[in-house]
C-alpha cells in the first residue's frame, strides 16, 4: 500500500453525515476536482448506457434544481456538497458530456454499479469500471496538455494542487462477491483473500492516478453495507438486524485502508428504511418512475435501497471537510490548503 503514503491520501471514515446546508466560499480553494466512484457519486455518466444502474428519472432529483440528472439520490451527492464547500461556483460535471477547456476545473468519472474489478456490476448492465475511469482520466490529462502548450511540468504542478476523490468497493461486494448465482468470486476467494485481491488492484489504480499527476487524493472506505435497506429486506438474521457476514468481509477491506467509523451518526430519525422504494424497508426495489417518496426527506438517512439522501450527503461532506474526528490524518479543508 505504498501508494497511499505517496499520494498524501486522506481517508474518509464512513458513515457520519450532517443535515445542514452547505455554505459556499467565494473562490475555489483548489483549481480542479476529479471524482472516481460508483452510484454514490455518479451524476449522469450512466444516462445513455444500457443498464439498470440509471437514475435519470423522477423521483430521483426531486430536490435538485435541475431535476433528474442521473444522481442516485433526491438532491445533491456527497461530492456535490463537497464541491460547494471547496468554493466551486458550479457542480463538477460528468465526464460523459464534458470536453474542452471545461476539463480544467475537473470532471466526474463515477459510474453506477462500477467497482474495482472489471466484472463487478455486469449483472446490472453497462458501467464504467475503475480501470476504465482511470484510463479516461489519462485521456483528460492528454487533452489538458494543449492548454499548457505541452509543458508537462506546469500541467503536473497544476494537477498537484487539485483534489481527487476515489470511492470504490461497495459494488465489489454487493454486485460481485455476495452474488454467488452470478459470480464465482465467493468460491474462488476467502473473504480475506478477496479483500487482498481488491486492495492489490486498487493500489495499482491509485498508482496510475499518481502517475498521471494526482497528489491530493481522498480515498473513501466502504460503509457498513450489510445494514443498507437492500440487505435488511433480504436478511432474516436472529442475532442482528444487519447482515454481519457482509459487514465482516468489508471490515477486512477497510482495515487495510484505515480505521473507519463503525456505526451511523444518530442525527436521523429513520436509518433503516429508504425514503423511496418498494417492499420491506423500501429496500427490495429502488425508486420506481414517478413514485411518491417520503414527505420529510431530511429525517431519512437513506434515499432508496442503496443510496443516502441529500441531507446525509451534506452532513458527510461538512463533517469530512472541517472536522478531524472522522478523517485521517487531516481534514479536507486542510488538505486543500497544502
Amino acid at each position: 500500500m505504498a501508494v497511499v503514503f505517496r499520494l498524501s491520501v486522506l481517508l474518509q471514515l464512513l458513515l457520519c453525515f450532517t443535515a445542514r446546508g452547505c455554505s459556499q466560499p467565494q473562490q475555489p480553494q483548489v483549481p480542479c476536482f476529479f471524482i472516481f466512484g460508483d452510484s454514490l457519486v455518479d451524476n449522469g455518466n450512466n444516462n445513455r448506457m444500457l443498464t439498470l444502474a440509471r437514475a435519470n428519472y423522477r423521483p430521483y432529483g426531486i430536490d435538485f434544481p435541475l431535476g433528474a440528472t442521473g444522481r442516485f439520490t433526491n438532491g445533491r451527492t456527497y461530492v456535490d456538497a463537497l464541491a460547494q464547500l471547496l468554493g466551486f461556483p458550479n457542480y463538477i460535471p460528468p465526464y460523459a458530456r464534458t470536453r474542452g477547456s471545461a476539463l480544467l476545473r475537473g470532471v466526474n468519472f463515477a459510474s453506477g454499479a462500477s467497482g474495482i474489478r472489471d466484472e463487478t456490476g455486469n449483472n446490472l448492465g453497462g458501467h464504467t469500471s475503475m480501470n476504465q475511469q482511470v484510463e479516461n482520466f489519462g485521456d483528460v490529462v492528454l487533452q489538458m496538455r494543449r492548454y499548457f502548450r505541452g509543458d508537462n511540468a506546469t500541467l503536473h504542478s497544476y494537477l498537484s494542487r487539485c483534489i481527487f476523490y476515489a470511492g470504490l468497493g461497495s459494488n465489489d461486494y454487493l454486485n460481485n462477491y455476495f452474488m454467488p448465482n452470478f459470480y464465482t468470486t465467493s468460491s474462488d476467494f476467502t473473504a480475506k483473500a478477496y479483500a487482498a485481491a481488491l486492495l492489490k488492484d486498487y493500489t495499482r489504480q491509485l498508482t496510475q492516478m499518481y502517475n498521471y499527476g494526482a497528489r491530493k487524493v481522498i480515498v473513501s472506505a466502504v460503509g457498513p453495507i450489510g445494514c443498507i435497506p437492500y440487505q435488511l429486506a433480504r436478511y432474516n438474521g436472529n442475532s442482528s438486524r444487519c447482515n454481519e457476514k457482509i459487514n465482516d468481509a468489508v471490515v477486512l477491506f477497510n482495515t487495510e485502508l484505515r480505521k473507519l467509523v463503525s456505526s451511523f451518526n444518530k442525527g436521523f430519525e429513520v436509518i433503516d428504511k429508504g425514503c423511496c422504494g418498494v417492499g420491506r424497508n423500501n429496500g427490495q426495489i429502488t425508486c420506481l418512475p414517478l413514485q411518491q417518496p417520503c414527505e420529510d426527506r431530511t429525517k431519512y438517512l437513506f434515499w432508496d435501497a442503496f443510496h443516502p439522501t441529500e441531507a446525509a450527503n451534506i452532513m458527510f461532506a461538512k463533517t469530512s471537510y472541517s472536522s478531524k474526528t472522522y478523517t485521517y490524518p487531516i481534514n479536507i479543508q486542510q488538505l486543500a490548503s497544502l
